[in-house]
């Protein structure tokens, strides 16, 4: 009997991206009430997030050497980069620290395919993430159609992938504490996720130079809408300006796929430490 082929690698994951989707779609409409509830609740909440923003940029035309136009591509361009965050890396992948720490990664670990390949797909909600992109998109569209400068979709594609991957690299940083702290660091990415939430709208050129070097490495709020909105906009003269956040992608995926590393080689020798002899959470 012919061996059968093995699936490609992208074919596969297209494949589990597909399963993923139908099951987050079940999941949410299940019922009409359940639907609602969570997508009148996430649209709320999103929106409700940058009318501060929105209504200081209405009342004085813009904030500092933004226009209102700018202002409002800077506020979608945020809210964008967490809807996607939310599409590809959603139940517990973008919060990892609940997966260590809740002893959950075993259940990674237990599938016939790459650790890698199960982090990238097992996430994947596109029904519980549009309420979360939509209003993202619709600042973008609007400013877009009254900015001056025109913002190129390559790169405007480049950096809300490297905007991105810097959040989903800050966050494996801080989450991989639940390796060897699973009960102090089982939230931990929920207190990191807040921070950049929070922040993410604010343009940071009033800011003290400390305090924006803080901003950029610390916590690197400043290159999920600040840094690359800069660039897009041709505020920022530089002429690798546009490189500017993929490159600080490529520092944090990098310092995360290390951090990472390291604690799965202590979770190796030590297994989930949640869990007693009985298989109850301790």
């Amino acid at each position: 009997m012919e061996a059968k082929k093995p699936t490609p690698v992208p074919v596969r994951i297209l494949q589990l991206w597909g399963i993923y989707a139908r099951l987050d779609l079940l999941l949410l409409t299940r019922d009409l009430r359940s639907f609602l509830i969570w997508t009148l609740s996430d649209v709320i909440t999103n929106v409700a997030a940058v009318t501060g923003m929105l209504f200081l940029a209405a009342r004085f035309q813009g904030v500092g050497v933004w226009s209102q136009a700018q202002i409002v591509f800077m506020l979608g361009y945020a809210a964008l980069v967490e809807g996607i965050g939310s599409l590809f890396f959603n139940y517990n992948i973008l919060f990892i620290s609940r997966r260590i720490g809740r002893g959950q990664l075993d259940h990674l670990l237990m599938q016939p395919q790459p650790l890698w390949m199960s982090l990238l797909t097992d996430g994947f909600s596109p029904a519980f993430a549009l309420p979360t992109m939509l209003p993202g998109i619709g600042m973008l569209l609007w400013a877009s159609a009254r900015l001056l400068h025109p913002v190129l979709p390559a790169a405007l594609a480049l950096n809300l992938a490297a905007s991105t991957a810097v959040l989903l690299g800050f966050q494996f940083l801080w989450g991989c504490l639940a390796f060897t702290a699973p009960r102090a660091a089982e939230e931990i990415n929920s207190s990191t996720m807040n921070l950049m939430n929070q922040l993410k709208q604010y343009p940071l050129n009033g800011a003290g130079g400390l305090l924006r070097f803080g901003l950029l490495t610390a916590l690197p709020v400043g290159f999920l809408a600040w840094i690359p909105c800069r660039a897009l906009l041709g505020m920022d003269r530089a002429g690798w300006a546009i490189y500017k956040t993929p490159t600080a992608a490529l520092v944090f995926g990098l310092l995360a796929a290390v951090a990472f590393g390291k604690g799965m080689r202590y979770y190796a020798r030590t297994g989930s430490q949640r869990y007693n002899d009985l298989g109850h959470r301790s």
